[in-house]
């Protein structure tokens, strides 16, 4: 069924801030519904007074006013459908804007289990059928069930056997619609599902295209695309079957309806109930119901997609995530210490998948610098994901500046700990915006000093516009290196305590590796750093190192002393120059 009280709702929810515009819109329908009941009574008494034999005097301004209320009719029509435009698209647009809020909040185990191109679907694409039904019901559902009702009670005025007997087939009509509608609205719950599976699907195809062609996956990917469409196909084929029903139920409901009138209006224009204006007056009135019943039929298919928008809006409303903020300890200024104490923890999210870290415990000192070294998969980014809070640990603590980070204010968290990693995600925007994160609060000064500050003044001067350059989603145009140093400038900008680098140097082009490793030292000056490294060149600026193995922290200590003991693991490392078994 469709979820009818979630979606009054939605509507009251999101109509009640615009609550004027839809006064003033109710207003506009109210009139123009009028006029185009007023307008058939004016043509009953042209044709009567045409008929009768009166002069052409008593016949123009009948004439004059049917065409004023047509023309103004036709303004108010425009003028309606602009209002619920725009009251549908305000309101769904601020429906958008809270559930994107709401997924940008669900935890990382979340957004690991939906694909990009799927959330834009559900956030976008279900909410657009939402958009279309929030601008057409207050026009065309409710506007149009007032005028149904308006003609079906001036036919019971004119005469009672007319009225009667088109009010009881308009009854069975609708309910016959609504019947077929509720039969739909899976099917089309079933379509809006697999959108979400191509769509998501095509970003994954679209963001590795690189990668799909350099390793000859593409008649993969093809096959991949063909099997989703099998499954699509069928299934928008049988939604459509929907509309068609509905559809020629409406033919079936316009054809009786014209027949039931000429029959009853033949037996009563004979035995001198209705007059010709009058037989004319029916007609016109039931000819008008044709395009009501098909307006409601119309929007009975997107009440079919609008209940499946809403079953799928509402189960990602109710999606909550299991990391929640409700600390108020906000973190101090200056270096912050970090401290893992017995921490275990595992991707819940990951069927199979057992423990990435075990019994983890270590301390950093404020203002020194961690290196952490190991293989792939023996936990490194996991402690960065640990210490950034994108997950919680289930056993164990992790303290950042002495407090345990559930105890933390998110906003100071995320303030004073900077994370810096390999992919560095760039915005369709100026090098100013990609650096400020779109903070309007931070002048250019600012951001100059700071440019300044990291050595970066003549990376700068070398962009086509300053600070106004505009960059392409995803970096297009800038070198591995150069987005870096876009990532180093932006997290110097907001000073944090903890500075954490996720293999950020791995990716280094030689024409600014220097300016970088500068940049970088100018970064981790007088703040407490965890450096995750690739290489061991990479760690040559840590005071201590950690060696992790499956999970297990098996080597940590003071650089200098790890690297003069000929036993230890790191000074294997350094003496043979194996730096690949790191990666």
């Amino acid at each position: 069924m469709i979820p009818v009280r979630a979606y009054f709702r939605l509507l009251v929810r999101y109509l009640r801030p615009m609550r004027v515009r839809t006064g003033l819109l109710g207003l506009v329908l109210l009139v123009a519904i009028s006029l185009q009941l007023i307008n058939p009574q004016l043509m009953r008494t042209f044709i009567d007074r045409a008929t009768t034999g009166s002069n052409v005097g008593d016949l123009v301004p009948v004439a004059v006013a049917f065409m004023v209320i047509a023309v103004a009719h036709q303004v108010l029509a425009v003028t309606g459908t602009w209002l619920a435009e725009y009251v549908g698209w305000s309101a769904t647009n601020e429906l958008r804007a809270e559930l994107t809020e709401h997924v940008l909040e669900l935890d990382m185990g979340f957004h690991k289990a939906h694909t990009p191109g799927e959330l834009i679907e559900r956030i976008d694409g279900d909410v657009t059928a939402l958009s279309n039904f929030f601008s057409a019901f207050i026009i065309q559902v409710i506007g149009n069930a007032v005028l149904l009702v308006g003609i079906l009670v001036l036919l019971w005025r004119e005469n009672m056997w007319v009225g009667a007997g088109l009010s009881a087939f308009t009854a069975v009509a609708l309910f016959a619609m609504l019947g077929l509608q509720m039969v739909a609205v899976p099917w089309w719950k079933q379509v809006r599902a697999t959108s979400a599976v191509l769509f998501g699907s095509l970003g994954e195809q679209f963001g590795g295209t690189e990668d799909i062609r350099a390793n000859g996956a593409s008649r993969y990917m093809i096959l991949r695309f063909t099997e989703i469409l099998r499954e699509w196909m069928p299934q928008q084929v049988r939604g459509r079957v929907g509309f068609a029903m509905l559809w020629g139920t409406n033919i079936a409901n316009y054809v009786i309806g014209s027949a039931l009138v000429f029959w009853l209006g033949s037996l009563l224009f004979g035995n001198g109930s209705l007059t010709l204006g009058s037989v004319y007056l029916v007609w016109y009135y039931v000819s008008m119901t044709r395009e009501p019943m098909d307006q409601i039929r119309t929007q009975m298919e997107d009440f079919q997609k609008a209940g499946a928008g809403i079953s799928r809006v509402q189960e990602l409303f109710d999606t909550s995530a299991t990391l929640v903020w409700t600390g108020q300890v906000v973190l101090a200024d200056g270096p912050l210490s970090v401290e893992l104490d017995h921490v275990s923890f595992s991707y819940q999210d990951e069927a199979g998948v057992g423990p990435v870290l075990h019994d983890v415990s270590f301390r950093i000192e404020e203002g020194r610098v961690l290196g952490v070294l190991g293989r792939t998969g023996s936990g490194k980014t996991t402690l960065a994901r640990l210490l950034t809070r994108l997950y919680d640990p289930q056993s164990g603590e992790v303290r950042v500046g002495g407090v345990p980070l559930p105890q933390a204010e998110r906003h100071s968290v995320r303030s004073r700990v900077g994370m810096v990693t390999q992919d560095v995600q760039l915005f369709r925007a100026t090098i100013r915006d990609n650096l400020t994160f779109f903070d309007a609060g931070v002048d250019d000064a600012r951001i100059i000093e700071v440019i300044d500050t990291l050595g970066l003044t003549a990376w700068l001067a070398t962009q086509p516009s300053g600070l106004d350059t505009l960059l392409e989603s995803g970096g297009g145009g800038l070198s591995a290196g150069q987005g870096q140093l876009l990532a180093l400038t932006r997290i110097f900008l907001r000073q944090p305590g903890l500075v954490i680098m996720d293999e950020a140097s791995s990716r280094l082009d030689p024409a600014t590796e220097g300016l970088i490793e500068r940049a970088v030292d100018r970064l981790l000056d007088n703040r407490t750093a965890l450096i995750i490294a690739h290489r061991l060149a990479t760690v040559t600026r840590a005071d201590d190192i950690l060696i992790m193995e499956s999970g297990r922290i098996v080597e940590y200590g003071s650089r200098a002393e790890l690297a003069a003991d000929p036993d230890s693991r790191l000074s294997h490392l350094l003496a043979t120059g194996i730096e690949e078994v790191l990666a």
